[in-house]
């Protein structure tokens, strides 16, 4: 017998799907507002909840990231009244079983339910059987748990896998965790830099040559997909990969065969793909950036990693490891750690992920030399900094003295002229943010945040915001 919770401000509605539900053989509660819905998801353990969209106090959308954080084998159903095709997309994005439209039929009701508990029983299997092995990647979190449960999955198969993520989540660690449990981890494991490979010599790369294919090629040379025979080939920065050859390798996908260059015979070659993006590959194709045909190929299983700033509750656990294993390396006493360098780790945002957290922890033990403990003075100066700054409270009138400090009134900034310079500045951190995510790529930029170009680039001049380094696409 399964714990159903429905939120829903339709009492109406409450009441036939309670009856449906009971008929089933289930317990079920029910709640009308988002507030009594989180409350009643916090206090007792549900197996399935049916959440709508539009209650009294707000988004049921923005309730599913918080029940899948906090009970992740909770199978969530989005309902709603409303034709929403944005809403079921983020739905399913934050991880909801399904996406219904009311009113529904009984059927349809006890059809979900049932598949959502099937589904929650073979998770729950899963979890129990499978013991990964997961070298260097670290973290108890909730959310690094469900990267872990699809590594469970791809392990389990021969399917095509892309790893998507932002700049140093890890995006080779879990390539390397899907092939340590797979069936092909007695062999090899075949790592491709896409974003390395020179144009005019990528075939030769990854197909291999024959003697005297070209100017230099003075013996025979085979090629990384000849390597992974048998074994696993991961693509890393498959957004990289030159669109001159993405539609030679999508035939090697279909076929596993392929040719060296200057070769007359085709070579077989049966190896598991892994491919891995920190691009948004979707965008790119609309854009003609990256063949369709081939991201359909490649994303038979698609695995999210979450930033470090999604994770902070593995901040401590990592911070522990790299030092130890950093302390190992360099052949030093491993250091202790001051209460107040866990806090400044806690409260800097990481936008370099786990990557720049190990850079971090290296130069913090560098600058600790002889010292036993670590302190918040041995991180990076750019990383005080930043937070030196966030953590003095702008004045919105532009004085030295907060508000509560004013004794005349008179002296007081007007609603408009704080609520203008309020918004400003938010627009400004939004194009720094956006900037750097897209690395000063201005198309996507535009995709993103749904601005013109000629938008874009009056904001980026009203902010006096000057990016050399910005591709001119």
């Amino acid at each position: 017998m399964a714990n159903v919770l429905i939120i829903d401000d339709d009492k109406a509605n409450c009441e036939s799907i309670t009856a449906v539900i009971r008929r089933m053989g289930h317990d079920v509660s029910s709640a009308f507002t988002l507030e009594q819905g989180s409350g009643a998801a916090n206090a007792n353990k549900f197996d399935v909840v049916l959440l709508d969209v539009r209650l009294p106090d707000g988004s049921g959308l923005d309730l599913l990231p918080r029940i899948r954080r906090n009970a992740p084998l909770t199978e969530v159903i989005i309902m709603t009244g409303f034709g929403d095709p944005d809403g079921a997309e983020l739905a399913i994005k934050n991880g909801a079983w399904d996406y219904i439209q009311k009113p529904s039929s009984a059927k349809d009701i006890t059809l979900l339910v049932t598949r959502a508990l099937q589904y929650q029983e073979e998770k729950k299997n899963r979890q129990l059987a499978v013991a990964l092995k997961r070298e260097r990647i670290i973290g108890r979190s909730t959310v690094i748990g469900e990267s872990l449960d699809l590594v469970a999955q791809a392990a389990g198969s021969s399917a095509n896998v892309l790893i998507t993520g932002e700049s140093g989540t890890g995006k080779e660690l879990f390539a390397m965790a899907i092939h340590q449990n797979s069936a092909y981890a007695d062999k090899n494991f075949v790592v491709v830099d896409c974003s390395a490979l020179p144009e005019t010599l990528v075939e030769s790369v990854l197909f291999g040559h024959e003697k005297g294919a070209y100017t230099g090629a003075d013996r025979s040379r085979e090629g990384l997909v000849a390597q992974a025979d048998q074994g696993t080939l991961f693509l890393d920065e498959v957004g990289e990969l030159p669109q001159s050859i993405q539609k030679t390798f999508l035939r090697v996908l279909q076929e596993r065969r392929f040719r060296p260059v200057g070769g007359k015979k085709e070579l077989q070659s049966d190896f598991r793909l892994v491919a891995a993006t920190n691009r948004d590959l979707a965008a790119m194709a609309e854009r003609g950036q990256f063949r369709e045909d081939l991201l359909f190929r490649l994303r038979t299983l698609v695995i999210p990693l979450p930033s470090l700033r999604e994770r902070k509750e593995d901040l401590k656990d990592l911070a522990l490891y790299y030092i130890a294993r950093l302390c190992e390396q360099y052949g030093v006493e491993t250091k202790g750690v001051s209460p107040e360098f866990f806090d400044v780790l806690a409260r800097y945002d990481w936008p370099g992920n786990v990557r720049e957290l190990t850079q971090a922890l290296e130069r913090a033990l560098a600058s600790a030399g002889r010292n036993p403990l670590l302190y918040p003075k041995d991180l990076p100066l750019n990383i005080r900094t930043q937070l030196a700054r966030e953590s003095i409270a702008p004045d919105p009138a532009g004085g030295d003295a907060p508000f509560s400090k004013f004794d005349d009134a008179a002296k007081m900034p007007n609603l408009e002229d704080v609520r203008t310079r309020a918004v400003a500045e938010a627009e400004r951190k939004y194009l720094l943010g956006i900037l750097s995510h897209t690395q000063g790529d201005i198309p996507e930029a535009c995709e993103i945040s749904g601005l013109s170009r000629s938008r874009l680039y009056t904001l980026l001049k009203k902010h006096r915001i000057v990016t050399p380094h910005m591709r001119k696409n």
